[in-house]
């Protein structure tokens, strides 16, 4: 980068990227903060986005959550029945 000399997006995402600053991420996670308190038609007039990206972000955002931690609770539970620790002197079945 030069001082007072346009850079262009790509430039300065390569460079931030190089510094563990990722980019992409941060532009997903704004949004998707906002999309978790405000209702679609506040997101788009606050962000200025159409209507229809606005309604994708809510229902990403407010998405129910149950059932990928009702798998992840099942499968931690077989993997700590698999690893149990057997009393001394127990078989195995």
């Amino acid at each position: 980068m030069v001082p007072g000399k346009p850079t262009s997006t790509h430039g300065i995402t390569q460079k931030l990227n190089r510094h563990g600053i990722m980019v992409r991420s941060a532009r997903n996670s704004a949004p998707a903060t906002l999309a978790a308190d405000l209702p679609s038609p506040i997101l788009a007039a606050v962000t200025g986005m159409h209507r229809h990206p606005a309604l994708r972000w809510v229902a990403y955002a407010r998405r129910d959550w149950a059932e990928y931690l009702a798998a992840r609770a099942e499968d931690g539970a077989t993997y700590l029945a698999e690893r149990a620790v057997l009393p001394s002197g127990a078989e195995e079945a």
